[in-house]
């Protein structure tokens, strides 16, 4: 036996073992991630060539890095293209690479730990075999849709033949990642293993002999060319109902590349030229960006102001804690209503423990109610549950806040009954810990008038649905402790959510912008305009939801009373004020500018919005963003378009509104 040499490459590791089996460890120099760049591509290109020439027993294809398998290919590259030529030569690359690795004479596997996403997973499509390692982060996911592109090396057409069209359009056409667990069913992997045992696993099955799996069943037979045209028409009708006014190119050419082109975009030149003058997914990468500069600020930055360029997710992006920062294991949550309740919830969910305390103990069964739910949905094995509702306590008498890091109240929007909540409890809170409110509309400043500590107050403002709303408002005023707000923002990255560095002042950023845009739809509809039509508008806009169905599902009166400030000189608008009057409150009374059923709007057919109306509505919320930025409220506008995206659903394709201002609104006709 042989064993082939490789010359020294700058992104690849190297070994051979006693039976032959090439070990090939991708290690991007210079990151604390892998990501696939033209360099590495080149690297593993080198490699494989020399594979062809002199096969070793077998290749397994790993990752040096402790962070994951391949985050995917580098972002930078896609930004930078500025032609379709470009583009197609951007594919070509990698279509052929990846091509080459699945002709290679020897078995190949892929032994995936942590993160395999986009072109990663591509790269472990064309392995003869595939291993996931069972841990809490490993995923696979193709998630390009989201980035306004498609996978273009060969996971159009590997992915449909390995585990059937219908599961594998679901996962391109939505982004969504799948772990070690349901992998393994789909039949996207042929292994999930504990971490101990991978490297047995991984050269056992590499040199088992095994048949390389083959999707089944109706899967298998969807994706024949015959049965194409019909799962092209099913899934097309599903992209029309979810996005009805094409604002998302991305997820056509993928069902057209899979149905048309046998998975292979170079045999569609038109559909590449077409999405890269798109602009759509240049915008969608930034917001990717934004994304990833809002989860540092999770990672215990000291930079809170949030002040600085985009982060490269992982490379330098979070310094360690501050001197003093208490890590937060264990949350008092006051107030056991909704958000209260569901902020519990969410806490225990994600390995802390909960002490939730309310004078109602009723309200305290029905949040442990909604978090049994969540956690049924969220956690799927029984011990993992189990381990959740233990995390989350009751305590009507609030005994955990004498023990807790952070308390945080989410009492009823009143500075009275706050004062007097604070007053009982500071006394009782240890030293070092951080007192934190969920108010919308109050100022931290008024509130923390009477504490004997008050830099230790800090805004931890989520948004309803918790569960659902990726955004949380991290503020602080000008006496806050940066200890305690930077100690916030690590909590919240530690929830999974994107923690917006604000700074005190009334509704904050999100409802700030919100505020003006509601009541502009309000005003419309006091004109006469029916709310299908004001929000039908905004729907063709880019809006996944308009305005009036905003104001529905947040509530009526919250939009009116906990921050909006909808009622200005003139009182509430009339359409507004006539629901109040009525108890008329959105979707939780079954009725507001809608009547709701089954948690769903009833609507009537909207009328032809009047021209201009989209802007109309958008332009005051616009100019509030504005500014927020130059009030110095959010540090600058791509914080600022981060926080509007996250926070209200603004349209991500546009890139937010400060930057549809600048880019987009001058060459749009008018809505």
């Amino acid at each position: 036996m042989i064993t082939p040499t490789l010359p020294d490459l700058p992104n690849i590791r190297y070994r051979a073992d006693e039976a032959g089996t090439a070990w090939l460890g991708i290690d991007c120099a210079g990151s604390s991630v892998n990501r696939l760049s033209r360099n590495v591509l080149d690297d593993l290109v080198t490699a494989l060539e020399h594979f062809s020439r002199q096969p070793p027993t077998a290749v397994v294809i790993h990752s040096c890095k402790p962070s994951g398998f391949i985050a995917g290919a580098d972002i930078d590259e896609f930004d930078a293209l500025d032609s379709p030529e470009a583009a197609r030569a951007l594919i070509a690359h990698g279509w052929d690479a990846f091509e080459r690795l699945a002709s290679l004479p020897c078995p190949t596997l892929a032994l995936i730990r942590g993160h395999c996403l986009g072109g990663g997973l591509e790269l472990a499509l064309a392995c003869r075999y595939r291993v996931a390692v069972d841990q809490a982060d490993t995923s696979l996911a193709l998630p390009e849709v989201m980035l306004g592109i498609f996978p273009a090396w060969g996971g159009m057409k590997r992915l449909p033949a390995l585990i059937g069209a219908p599961a594998a359009l679901d996962m391109m056409l939505t982004g969504r990642a799948v772990d070690a667990r349901k992998a393994a069913s789909l039949g996207l992997v042929d292994a999930r293993v504990a971490p101990r045992l991978q490297m047995r696993a991984a050269e056992g099955l590499a040199h088992s002999g095994t048949r390389p799996r083959k999707a089944q069943g109706a899967g298998r037979l969807l994706n024949l060319p015959l049965a194409r045209p019909l799962v092209m028409r099913r899934t097309e009708k599903k992209l029309n109902q979810r996005d009805p006014y094409q604002h998302y190119m991305a997820p056509r050419a993928i069902l057209e590349i899979w149905g048309r082109h046998r998975g292979n975009a170079l045999n569609a030149p038109g559909l590449i030229d077409e999405v890269v003058r798109s602009g759509t997914a240049s915008n969608l990468i930034r917001i990717f960006r934004l994304r990833e500069r809002l989860k540092a600020f999770g990672k215990a930055s000291t930079n809170a102001e949030g002040r600085g360029s985009l982060h490269e997710p992982g490379q330098g992006a979070a310094a360690p804690p501050p001197p003093g920062i208490r890590e937060i294991r264990h949350v008092h949550v006051i107030g056991a209503g909704t958000m209260g309740g569901d902020i519990a919830a969410w806490c225990a969910l994600h390995d802390m423990k909960v002490t939730l305390q309310d004078q109602d103990r009723e309200r305290i069964a029905a949040a442990q109610g909604r978090a049994q739910t969540l956690f049924s949905r969220r956690l799927k094995e029984t011990r993992q549950r189990r381990g959740a509702m233990d995390r989350l306590m009751p305590d009507p008498l609030g005994h955990g806040a004498s023990h807790a890091d952070l308390v945080i109240e989410a009492i009823t929007e009143d500075l009275d009954a706050k004062h007097r909540l604070y007053a009982a409890i500071e006394p009782r809170m240890k030293p070092g810990a951080v007192l934190a409110t969920n108010t919308s509309s109050l100022s931290l400043e008024a509130l923390s008038a009477p504490l004997a500590e008050p830099s230790r107050l800090v805004g931890i403002h989520f948004f309803n649905p918790v569960a659902r709303m990726p955004l949380v408002e991290v503020v602080k005023a000008d006496g806050t402790d940066p200890a305690a707000h930077a100690a916030a923002l690590t909590f919240v990255g530690k929830l999974g959510k994107l923690p917006l560095p604000v700074r005190d002042a009334p509704g904050f950023l999100v409802n700030a912008v919100l505020a003006p845009y509601l009541l502009e739809a309000m005003r419309c509809v006091d004109e006469g305009l029916s709310p299908e039509t004001v929000d039908e508008a905004m729907k063709v806009f880019g809006m996944p939801m308009g305005p009036l169905e905003l104001a529905d599902t947040v509530g009526l009166d919250i939009a009116h009373a906990a921050g909006l400030q909808l009622a200005g000189a003139g009182g509430a608008p009339r359409c507004l004020q006539s629901r109040l009057d009525r108890d008329e409150l959105g979707r939780k009374t079954g009725r507001g500018f809608y009547a709701w059923k089954d948690g769903e709007p009833v609507k009537q057919a909207p009328g032809t919005p009047p021209a201009g109306l989209a802007r109309r509505l958008i332009s005051p919320l616009v100019a509030s963003t504005r500014e927020r930025v130059e009030n110095g409220i959010v540090a600058d506008a791509d914080l600022a378009d981060a926080g509007v995206v996250f926070g209200t659903g603004f349209a991500p394709f546009s890139g937010g509104p400060l930057h549809w201002e600048r880019h987009m609104a001058p060459s749009v006709t008018p809505v």
